[in-house]
């Protein structure tokens, strides 16, 4: 199997549960990961945006990551790890960190945020991370919060070094960039969609699958979009593609991931709504309209 195979399908970014004190709900975390996988999703991804990673600390991550790599070890699945900032030199360190976890598959590392390096600068500090990573790393383009907005020509260059397998393509919506990056992929390298309202037109351009908090949430319906696209169902993907945009846009009503843990718990998956200071926890509006998109999906599947 290519690399790029190797993540064809849905990753989902895994929230961090906590229980009422504000401590890590181990159980909960572990309890999500093993329905995702139940639902169809071929991986999980620890410590992303969707976990809120910033408010964690050190111990809290490296458990969540043990939680996480011992789920997909036990399913045979793949496993993302978050690391990485806009510092070269302790992103190199972080990504050393995750020699220790065999089961991590690639490292999802943002585009230096914040100090807004040139194209070139982009292309250098993942020269060299790549070169010295333990794992294949996944570029994650997300210009509306690192501020550095890619073009083609350098994904494709970025795509074309040898550690680096794939990008997360999260640019707010399809854009020229995304149409003439999946016109002229590099050999091995997979775009996964990185919008979850976006999911089926990045598929029809060639994206090979999705790292997509909403797939928190009827998460088999996801993966059978993609299936549907694949085996040119192409009546059911649009169907299913319009149906779970709708379902996105009311998860992603406010910050993420507080519509997600809020509908989480409601439906009695997690223990508390709480999210970390400076995020709030979703208001009762946004959950509610939320439950009843989703309610409305399960009962007319299609």
């Amino acid at each position: 199997m290519t690399l790029h195979l190797a993540f064809a399908g849905i990753h989902v970014p895994l929230i961090t549960p906590f229980g009422i004190s504000g401590q890590l709900a181990t159980d909960a975390l572990e309890q999500l990961a093993y329905q995702v996988l139940e639902d169809g999703a071929i991986g999980l991804v620890a410590l992303g945006t969707t976990a809120e990673t910033a408010t964690l600390t050190q111990q809290e991550r490296r458990d969540i990551v043990d939680i996480c790599a011992g789920v997909c070890r036990s399913r045979g699945a793949s496993l993302i790890v978050g690391a990485g900032n806009n510092d070269t030199r302790g992103s190199v360190g972080a990504l050393e960190e995750l020699g220790r976890w065999p089961e991590v598959s690639a490292a999802l590392v943002p585009v230096p945020y914040f100090t807004r390096p040139s194209n070139a600068g982009v292309v250098a500090h993942f020269t060299h991370l790549q070169a010295s990573s333990p794992v294949p790393l996944i570029v994650y383009h997300v210009p509306y919060r690192t501020g550095r907005d890619l073009d083609a020509a350098t994904l494709q260059e970025l795509g074309r070094l040898p550690g680096i397998v794939a990008v997360k393509y999260a640019s707010g919506g399809i854009d020229g960039p995304a149409v003439e990056l999946c016109a002229d992929l590099p050999a091995d390298f997979a775009v996964l969609a990185g919008d979850d309202l976006f999911l089926a037109p990045m598929l029809a351009l060639g994206s090979a699958g999705g790292i997509l908090a909403s797939a928190h949430v009827a998460t088999s319906d996801f993966v059978d979009l993609i299936n549907a696209w694949e085996r040119g169902d192409l009546g059911r993907a649009r169907a299913l593609g319009q149906d779970l945009s709708r379902l996105s846009g009311a998860l992603f009503a406010e910050p993420n991931p507080t519509v997600i843990k809020g509908v989480l718990h409601a439906l009695g998956r997690i223990p508390t709504p709480n999210v970390r200071l400076p995020l709030l926890p979703a208001s009762r509006e946004s959950v509610d309209f939320a439950l009843e998109i989703y309610r409305e999906h399960s009962e007319t599947k299609l």
